[in-house]
């Protein structure tokens, strides 16, 4: 029998592979490594969810003078300090960090803060020239954002560069439609940047429900976002001399305009690249992702893959369920394979939507459906005299009964699926839901007092 270095060898240092490495150490007394080329934590941590949402918190303060002013309070409004947000910002992602790496530490994992490739089946090489056997290697490499094939498309930043400017624009041309794109359009907007966004599409937030993405768009552009879809561009070019200055925009239609900072957020790729998976025999897919099957097992058998990297479902709590997998599978004699149906989400605009099941038209094509849908100015923004609406929908199969999909779009949307998701992934029906008794007064209470169809397909 082959000796190993270590019975497990992970890539990749992210929220999944973290949690992959620390549990086969942990519960199934595994030797376990783990390499990881940039800072603990990954996309999740360092550069995507969790500053997004500080972000987030940052710029839902714009609108509280004003608001509370509705309520009797007097509150002057002042200036956003982005150079003391970002200093306290860092301060936090620097702690998370260090959880990551006390938890990998305390649970007797080896780390190894250097990229990492395949060399064969059971070996990995390090940048420095050193290599490992090990029983089974997994990796869990997530993605990276990528720029557009266009002339200097260099000249506009991506996701990852937000967190780090060192001074916010004063107008700034998202390119995209997608989610991150919205995100950032709402969360910089509400940080005081002038911001326009572009999409090539007729609407933005394409794969969620379309009165959900009807919603979402209105309410954009009623806050002052210059939303504009079906529209695209095709180089862009400095405005001046200076390197760092304004950047001139040509569009499709061949119109010319200017803005300080061009953001794309037109897509993310599998971080696949020079990892010589494809010389050891690891199938990629078409956009470079690593295809697995059901228990995430490559088509080479001492090799798995989660995550991002596979581009399956590419949410954080799905790659930390995805590796607890792959530990009862390979570690624990307990094959799991990953349930990657009704998974609840959210997309963290103003207002946010949180989803979880089938849109309307995904439905519509299974078979007869009922639509419970209800759409309204929920009493605290209705008092402060807002026009933002809120939306609360539910799709019922005619036959069973049972809920296919929940949408909402509220503030706080993503508190609130995650308590819809439970009971959609237990299999209720909209006469469950019936039977609930309405928490009032609260915008929920609507999920649960719907009597009677919208419409029916």
């Amino acid at each position: 029998m082959m000796s190993f270095d270590y019975d497990l060898f992970v890539i990749g240092g992210g929220s999944g592979g973290v949690r992959a490495a620390r549990v086969a150490a942990g519960e199934a007394n595994a030797k376990v490594a783990l390499a990881e080329e940039d800072r603990y934590g990954g996309t999740c941590v360092i550069r995507g969810c969790v500053p997004k949402k500080l972000m987030v918190y940052a710029s839902s303060y714009a609108d509280m003078p004003e608001t509370a002013a509705h309520y009797g309070w007097e509150i002057n409004k002042g200036a956003f300090n982005w150079e003391s947000f970002r200093g306290h910002l860092n301060t936090e992602l620097d702690r998370l960090e260090g959880v990551y790496r006390k938890l990998l530490k305390n649970s007797g994992v080896d780390s190894f803060d250097q990229r990492a490739r395949i060399k064969d089946a059971h070996t990995v090489e390090l940048d420095n020239g050193d290599t490992y056997t090990a029983k089974h290697i997994l990796v869990a490499t997530g993605g990276r954002p990528v720029r557009p094939e266009l002339k200097n498309a260099e000249l506009g930043i991506v996701s990852d560069d937000i967190f780090h400017l060192e001074t916010l624009p004063k107008s700034m041309l998202i390119v995209g439609g997608g989610y991150i794109a919205c995100e950032f359009a709402c969360i910089l907007h509400g940080l005081g940047v002038e911001v326009t966004q572009y999409y090539r599409g007729e609407q933005i937030l394409r794969g969620f429900d379309d009165e959900a993405r009807e919603l979402i768009a209105n309410s954009m552009k009623e806050r002052g976002i210059d939303l504009q879809v079906e529209t695209d561009i095709s180089a862009l070019a400095l405005a001046g001399d200076d390197s760092n200055g304004p950047v001139r925009v040509t569009r499709k239609d061949g119109e010319e305009v200017e803005f300080d900072m061009v953001f794309f957020a037109t897509g993310r790729r599998p971080n696949t690249d020079s990892m010589g998976l494809e010389e050891v025999g690891v199938k990629l897919g078409r956009s470079s992702e690593i295809e697995v099957d059901e228990y995430s097992q490559t088509a080479v058998p001492s090799i798995y893959a989660i995550g991002d990297v596979t581009d399956r479902v590419n949410l954080t709590p799905v790659a930390i369920r995805e590796g607890m997998a792959f530990v009862e599978t390979v570690f624990k004699g307990n094959p799991t394979p990953v349930d990657h149906a009704l998974i609840p989400s959210a997309v963290f605009t103003q207002p946010e939507l949180g989803t979880v099941g089938l849109t309307e038209s995904e439905a519509a094509k299974l078979g007869a459906i009922d639509v419970y849908a209800t759409s309204f100015r929920p009493m605290q923004t209705a008092f402060a005299d807002k026009p933002e609406k809120v939306l609360m929908k539910l799709i019922v199969s005619q036959e069973s009964r049972k809920i296919l999909g929940c949408h909402i779009v509220a503030p706080d949307a993503g508190e609130l699926i995650q308590m819809a998701g439970i009971a959609i992934k237990m299999g209720a029906t909209k006469e469950d839901f019936d039977r609930t008794v309405a928490v009032h007064p609260t915008m929920s209470e609507e999920i649960v007092t719907m009597r009677s169809p919208t419409r029916s397909g």
